[in-house]
C-alpha cells in the first residue's frame, strides 16, 4: 500500500513539467491504488511533493507549477467520489480540503537552511534516487556536470534518462555504464571520461538513514589528474636521467676512436673508391653522438642562463631560423605580437630549442595533410596574468587522446625517425623556467601549444 508514495512524485513532476497532460501509463495504476486511502493522508504527501517540486522551479515559473499541481490534484480527487447516493458530505469535506490545499502551498520560496545551501554549493555534484529508480533530488554542481536544468531532470526515472531529451548522448552513455557496473558487476565505484576530457569519480552509496534511497556522488578530478601526471612524468624524466648518465660516457667514448680511425682511413678508401662509406660512417656516428646529446639534456639539462628578452624579438629570430624550412615544406608562417613591450628573463638557447622543436614538429603535422589545404603555422605572444603566453597553432592532422596524453613521455613518438625525446627536453627545460605548457588538439583540424613563461617587468 505505501508503494503510491514512491510514484505519486515522478508522475506529478511529469504532469507539471508536460503543461498538465497526463502521459504515463502508471497513472491509472496509482489512481487505483489510492482509491480506499483517507483524503487527508492523499493532501498532505501532495502539499509535501509540491513543496519538493517547488525547490527547484525558477522564480517565473513558480506560479505555473502551483496551478498545474492543483489542477492534477484536483482531477485526482473527483476520480476518487463516492458513488452518487453517499456523496453530499464527502464532496463538501473534498471541497473544503481542496481550498484549504491551495492556500497552504507555498507561493514564494521559503528560505533554505544552511545544511542545505552547502549542499547545494558542494564542488560534487550530488544527485537521490528512491529504491524505485526515480531522481528525488540533485544539486547545483550535478546539473552543471550533466548541462541540463534541474527542473527537466527531477522525477524522471533512470529508463528516462536514459533517452532524455535535454542530456547528450556521451551522458546518457556514462549513465548507462554505470547501470550496468553496479547491477552486473555490483562496482559502486569508478572512474569515466567525457567527451570534454574530464575525469568523472563516480560513487554510489545506500545508507541506511536513506530508506532504500540511492546517494550518487560525482567529482570533477581533472586537476588531481594533471597534476599526478606531471608526478609521474617527473618520476619518469628522473629515471631516464639515471639510464642516461649511466651509458652516455660508455657510448661516446668507443664512438670517438671509431670515428678518428675512419678520418685515418679515409685516404686509402678514396684510392679504392669507397670515401662515400667513410662519409656515410661518420654521418652515422655524429647521429648517434646527437641521440646521446638528447639523451644528457632530458634527463637534466643545463641551468637556464636567464637574460631578459622581449618575447617579440625571441620569436621572430626563432621564425627567421624556421623560415627555409617551412617553405621547403608548403607552410606558411604567420606572427603576431599584442605587446611590443612584453619581455620574460630566460635562456635564450633553451627556449630557442623549444620553439624550433614545437614548430618543426607543426610542420611535420602539416606534411601529411598539405594535399588537402595549404599549411599555416600562427604564432603570436600576449600578456596573461603573471605570464607570457606564447601560442604555437597549426592546421596539421592533430593527434588522438591516448597521443595527447603521451605527448610529452620519453621515447613516445609518431614518427618512423623520431627518437620521442624532443618534446620531454622542451617540457623539462620550460619547468626550469618556471612556466608550463598547455597542448590542444582536434583531429584532423590541428595542434595549438601553449607555453607560459614568467612575466619580466
Amino acid at each position: 500500500m505505501e508503494g503510491w508514495r514512491t510514484r505519486y512524485f515522478p508522475i506529478l513532476a511529469e504532469f507539471v513539467r508536460n503543461g498538465g497532460q497526463f502521459d504515463r501509463p502508471e497513472t491509472k495504476d496509482l489512481w487505483r491504488g489510492l482509491s480506499n486511502l483517507p483524503t487527508d493522508d492523499i493532501l498532505e504527501h501532495h502539499e509535501e511533493s509540491v513543496k519538493f517540486l517547488l525547490s527547484y522551479a525558477e522564480p517565473e515559473d513558480r506560479m505555473t507549477y502551483v496551478h498545474r499541481s492543483l489542477l492534477f490534484i484536483t482531477e485526482l480527487l473527483i476520480s476518487l467520489r463516492l458513488p452518487e447516493g453517499a456523496a453530499t458530505r464527502e464532496e463538501a469535506d473534498t471541497d473544503r480540503l481542496l481550498l484549504n490545499a491551495i492556500h497552504t502551498v507555498p507561493i514564494n520560496k521559503e528560505k533554505p537552511n544552511k545544511f542545505e545551501t552547502v549542499l547545494q554549493h558542494m564542488d560534487s555534484g550530488v544527485a537521490l534516487f528512491d529504491g524505485a529508480g526515480n531522481l528525488r533530488f540533485l544539486n547545483v554542481q550535478m546539473s552543471r556536470l550533466l548541462q541540463a536544468p534541474r527542473r527537466a531532470l527531477i522525477g524522471c526515472t533512470l529508463n528516462q534518462l536514459f533517452f532524455h531529451a535535454n542530456l547528450q548522448l556521451p551522458i546518457r552513455k556514462i549513465f548507462l555504464r554505470m547501470y550496468k557496473d553496479m547491477v552486473l558487476n555490483r562496482r559502486f565505484h569508478g572512474e569515466f571520461q567525457d567527451v570534454n576530457g574530464r575525469f568523472l569519480l563516480v560513487s554510489i552509496s545506500q545508507i541506511e538513514e536513506l530508506d532504500g534511497d540511492y546517494l550518487i556522488s560525482v567529482k570533477d578530478v581533472s586537476e588531481y589528474k594533471q597534476i599526478e601526471q606531471s608526478a609521474f612524468q617527473n618520476d619518469k624524466l628522473a629515471m631516464l636521467g639515471k639510464i642516461a648518465a649511466a651509458i652516455a660516457h660508455e657510448i661516446r667514448n668507443p664512438l670517438t676512436s671509431i670515428r678518428g680511425f675512419i678520418q685515418l682511413l679515409n685516404p686509402l678508401l678514396k684510392d679504392v673508391g669507397k670515401q662515400e662509406y667513410g662519409r656515410i660512417i661518420l654521418s652515422e656516428i655524429d647521429r648517434a653522438n646527437d641521440i646521446i646529446y638528447e639523451f644528457l639534456n632530458s634527463s637534466k639539462p643545463s641551468a637556464p642562463m636567464k637574460q631578459k628578452v622581449l618575447v617579440g624579438l625571441l620569436l621572430k629570430e626563432s621564425i627567421l631560423l624556421s623560415e627555409s624550412e617551412a617553405l621547403m615544406k608548403g607552410c606558411e608562417l604567420n606572427c603576431e605580437i599584442f605587446d611590443p613591450y612584453l619581455t620574460v628573463a630566460v635562456d635564450v638557447k633553451q627556449i630557442k630549442q623549444v620553439l624550433l622543436n614545437i614548430m618543426k614538429n607543426a610542420m611535420d603535422a602539416i606534411v601529411d595533410v598539405k594535399e588537402e589545404r595549404k599549411g599555416r603555422i600562427d604564432i603570436s605572444a600576449r600578456h596573461e596574468g603573471k605570464y607570457a603566453l606564447i601560442s604555437i597553432r597549426d592546421n596539421g592532422k592533430g593527434m588522438e587522446r591516448t597521443t595527447l596524453n603521451r605527448l610529452f613521455d620519453p621515447f613516445f613518438t609518431t614518427k618512423e625517425e623520431g627518437t620521442g625525446l624532443g618534446l620531454s627536453v622542451s617540457y623539462r627545460i620550460i619547468c626550469n623556467h618556471g612556466g608550463t605548457i598547455h597542448v590542444d588538439s582536434q583531429l584532423n583540424e590541428g595542434t595549438e601549444f601553449l607555453i607560459y613563461l614568467p612575466y619580466a617587468e
